[in-house]
């Protein structure tokens, strides 16, 4: 009987692993699209830092507000873009984070799957 019980102990223990191992893939792929979205974000702020110094000193910028533009200063739309640019490079290093640990996590949670079925395991 306490085989039994020994094997479903095992079995119980092998379930939340791998619900674990399926949360942390879940979530490896949500981070992951986030940190593509935020670079791809980087990427156009950049772009248009730079558009924005080539432009005469002369010219006006105009900012969008909901569906109209609005006069904004050079010199201030430069400092926004700067402030958003360094605000997403942020959040991208702790989504960097964030993902090392899940990919640590779901990697140990697989290693501890392999280890239970593996012959001379646990199982």
């Amino acid at each position: 009987m306490s085989k039994l019980a020994n094997s479903r102990a095992h079995w119980q223990l092998v379930q939340e692993i791998e619900a674990q191992a399926i949360s942390s893939q879940r979530e490896i792929n949500v981070v992951k699209t986030a940190v593509a979205t935020k670079q791809r974000d980087v990427r156009m702020l950049e772009l248009t830092a730079t558009e924005l110094k080539q432009l005469g000193k002369g010219t006006k910028v105009y900012d969008g507000v909901g569906k109209m533009f609005v006069f904004s200063p050079t010199m201030e739309v430069e400092k926004r873009l700067s402030s958003e640019t360094a605000e997403l490079k942020s959040e991208i290093s702790n989504l960097n984070k964030k993902l090392h640990y899940l990919e640590t996590t779901y990697k140990n949670s697989r290693e501890h799957i392999d280890q239970i079925f593996k012959p001379g395991g646990r199982a």
